[in-house]
Formats: structure tokens, sequence, C-alpha cells
């Protein structure tokens, strides 16, 4: 299996393992104890918040451990909207967020009488900042004449907001504004300084998710305005079920528990903690802290190899990026995830296409969105039709992905696009094999071969491809 979806989960790397194995065996006390067994294992909590912190451009003080950034996000919404005055309940999210955010506004938004309302997003996936700010301060509505009839002149700033069972009144101020740092399913990247300069000019909170950036690119919550940030550890080569909120003492000063119980985490996180995955998330942390600006640089070369390969293969007309591009060529622009690469295949079915793909693992979509046919609401969202969605899929390279096997993915995959686009086209089984690029040669006779030819080598079964980087002197 060539795994290209490290957008939805990563392995859990050797070095992490070994992190997590002495707390399942001889250091498995609880870490509120207060014997010496206890406040070992409790040290070693300590050292993974730091850890963390550091990854984050957070204090350690800062980092509360929950079970995923699905948690994390529900703490910050939910918490800020319990707390908030209530004209003051009135949340604005980005239109390209994960599931977990969405879901977790609309939740809190019912629960305590708020309302959420959507930013537009660009073609390109990135946040509008004039829709934000239009939102953050709407003109107020007219004190006289008819009342404002369904349909778009009903809501002028295009919000495709939703109200929570307060109905609460146009005069509701902003509470919490939720852009993601980096997009699962497209790469996009948004700065979190403008959006951060915005929300607190409005007196609103920042949350921002940070769960694919973390450990990709670099991270500074305290340099950045960010109020509350989510992580989780699995996105990072660490184990499931672990993640973090990171967010300042004042922010935390506006939440409440979820959780309650023995008040573990400072009294918001109740419960005996994961020390195992705690520490694993720590080790995670540390690693990607060192390999990251190498990991970088291979990654954006593998996903740029990836596209020139399909190309070859497919011809640039049966490709779309769906993200940022480079201007006039069509080709992956720079400022996205350097791992991420989201394709559109014209008149290829993306749901077909996996089909065809069996030792292949790639996604047409968020790993944590319902299944079935559904074209992605991220590419909807970015002005995409619902047939160019469905014909889209990600690719998402990792720390353990090769060069061979990106060659070895590019050939499978454009025989399973062109199989697709046959069946679609005629309705016949028959398997076209992709053509050579026209006047091109066996490398050897004209010096470097064009892109698009390679003779694909997958690693025999079984056989785990060894690191391309020397981890040596490790902090």
């Amino acid at each position: 299996m060539i795994y290209l979806d490290h957008n939805a989960t990563t392995p859990v790397d050797p070095e992490v393992l070994n992190a997590m194995l002495p707390l399942l065996r001889e250091h498995f006390a609880n870490p509120a104890s207060p014997h010496s067994a206890g406040q070992a294992v409790a040290r070693l909590v300590e050292r993974a918040r730091r850890d963390v912190a550091i990854l984050a451009g957070a204090r350690p003080r800062d980092v509360v451990f929950t079970s995923g950034a699905t948690e994390a996000a529900n703490l910050a919404i939910a918490g800020v909207l319990a707390t908030a005055p209530a004209n003051r309940r009135r949340v604005l999210v980005g239109a390209t967020e994960h599931p977990a955010v969405l879901a977790a506004a609309h939740a809190a938004a019912d629960l305590h009488g708020g309302s959420v309302q959507t930013v537009r997003v660009h073609p390109s996936g990135a946040i509008d900042l004039a829709h934000l700010r239009a939102l953050l301060h709407p003109v107020p509505p007219p004190t006289a004449g008819p009342p404002p009839t369904a349909g778009p002149a009903a809501d002028p700033e295009g919000s495709g907001g939703s109200r929570g069972r307060g109905e609460a009144g146009e005069a509701d101020e902003v509470a919490l504004v939720a852009v993601m740092a980096a997009n699962n399913e497209t790469g996009t990247l948004n700065d979190p300084r403008p959006v951060a300069a915005l929300a607190h000019e409005a007196g609103a909170l920042f949350l921002c998710d940070v769960t694919q950036a973390f450990g990709r690119i670099p991270v500074s919550v305290t340099e950045t305005g960010i109020d509350f940030a989510t992580a989780s550890a699995h996105k990072i080569y660490g184990p499931k079920g672990t993640g973090a909120l990171i967010a300042g003492r004042s922010a935390r000063a506006r939440l409440v528990p979820l959780i309650h119980g023995g008040g573990q985490e400072r009294g918001l996180r109740a419960g005996t903690l994961n020390t195992p995955g705690i520490v694993g998330f720590g080790a995670a942390a540390r690693i990607a802290a060192a390999m990251m600006d190498d990991e970088a640089t291979r990654h954006r070369a593998q996903t740029e190899l990836l596209f020139d390969l399909l190309v070859g293969w497919l011809g640039l007309s049966a490709l779309e990026v769906n993200g940022p591009v480079e201007d006039g060529t069509g080709r992956p622009g720079p400022i996205r995830l350097p791992n991420t690469l989201n394709l559109r295949f014209v008149d290829a079915d993306a749901d077909a296409v996996q089909s065809c793909l069996p030792d292949v693992a790639v996604s047409a979509g968020s790993a944590c969105h319902g299944g079935g046919n559904e074209p992605s609401p991220v590419l909807l969202a970015m002005g995409r039709s619902a047939t160019a969605a469905r014909e889209s899929l990600r690719f998402s390279v990792g720390r353990f992905t090769t060069v061979d096997q990106i060659h070895a993915a590019a050939a499978t995959v454009a025989r399973a696009v062109l199989r697709v686009q046959s069946l679609r086209a005629v309705g016949s089984g028959e398997v076209p094999q992709p053509a050579e690029p026209a006047g091109s040669e066996r490398p050897g006779a004209s010096g470097r071969p064009p892109a698009g030819w390679s003779d694909p080598v997958t690693p025999p079964p079984g056989r785990t491809p060894e690191l391309p980087v020397p981890r040596s002197a490790l902090p």
C-alpha cells in the first residue's frame, strides 16, 4: 500500500512508540498521586507539555491536554458562549472550517442562544478578510420601512449564517471568530495575524484550528494573537486520542469545563490523564520541531513531482488544482501546506477512481465528513461546482513517503483516471494504457527524461521504507 493520506492520520513514529511504552509498563502510576511513582509520571507529563508548547510557540501553562482537536474546539467554543454577555453571542466561522469546528459552533449556539455566521473564502480557499470585517461591523438595519423579504436581498453580506434557538437580534456583537491556519483538504494557508487583529478590534476572541499546520509549518500562538488553538497528536506521528487546547491565561478564564470530576488540567478537563498518549504527543512534537524544515522541503518537492508526473501522463488540461495556484501556469502555488495537493481530474468521478486504486490510499475529502458521494463542502465553498468537487482527490505525503512511491502512485492514478474517463465516455470496460508523452524518449537517449516518464517501482509487500532523513542528536 502506498499511503498518501497523511492529512487524515499519520503512522506512529517508532521513536514515539518507544517513548510511550514505559508509560504502559513501569511508569504506570497516576500523575495526580503524591507518592514518588506518581510524581515521576507527573514530571514526564510536564515535559510533554513543554514540548507541545515549544512547537506551538506558546507557554507550557497554556497547554490543556484533551482527547483531540475536536474536544479542544468544543471546549473553546462552548466555554466562550457560556460566559459571554447576552448581547455578544454571535460566532463567525470560516466557510472551509473542519466539521469539528462547524458542528461545535452550531451546537453551542443552540445551547446558549447564540448565532453562527459563515465567512466567505476566495476561490483559493483563503479567508475573505473584507467579508470578515463586514460581519464584525454590520450596518445597522433601517429603523423604519417594510421588513426585508426572503432571498439574497435579505442577506446583503452573503453570510450564509444560521441562528441558534435564542434568535439573537441584529445588534448582537461577535463573541468568537474561528478561522483555521491550514485547510485539511486543500492545504490553503491563512495568516492568523490579520484575522486576530480584526477580531480583537471588534472585541471578539480568535479560535485558530492549527491541527494541519502544527509540526508542518512554523506556528506561534503567542506572536500571532491567537486566543485559542487546537491541535492533535495523530497528525504529527503521535497516538490517536490525544490533543490539546492552547490558550493564554485571559482566554482560559473565559472557559467552563465540558467534563467535570477531579479538577485535572487546572479544572478545565477532568479525568485521569492519558499519560502514554500525552508523553507520545510530547515526543512527536519534539521530533517534528527538529525535522520540520527538512520535511517541508522534501514534501514540497514530492507534491510538485507528483503534479508533474500526472501532467505528463494525462496532460495539463485534464487537471485542475484546488487551492492556491501560480499565476498563469495552473501549477500548485507556493503558499500552501507543503505536503498537500488537491486535484480535480476532469470527467473522472473521484469515488470511481478510488475504486481502481486498491494499492494507493488517497482521499476525496475530510475523513471526518459524512460518507457517500456528497461533494466536499470545502470545495463548494471555494466556488467549485458539485461536479468538479466530485472529481477531486486529495494527496498528502508524509515522513516515510519515498520518491519511488510517488512515481508508482502517479502511474497508478493516471491509469485509474483514464479507465474511468473511458468508461464514462463509451461505456466500455477496455482499460486504456497511458501513452508516452509525444516526442519523448527513454532515459539515456536525450539526457533528462521528460516529466511523466518513469518505470514505477513499488516497495516489496510488507517492507517498511527506511527513513529518508537521518535523525541524530534530537533534543
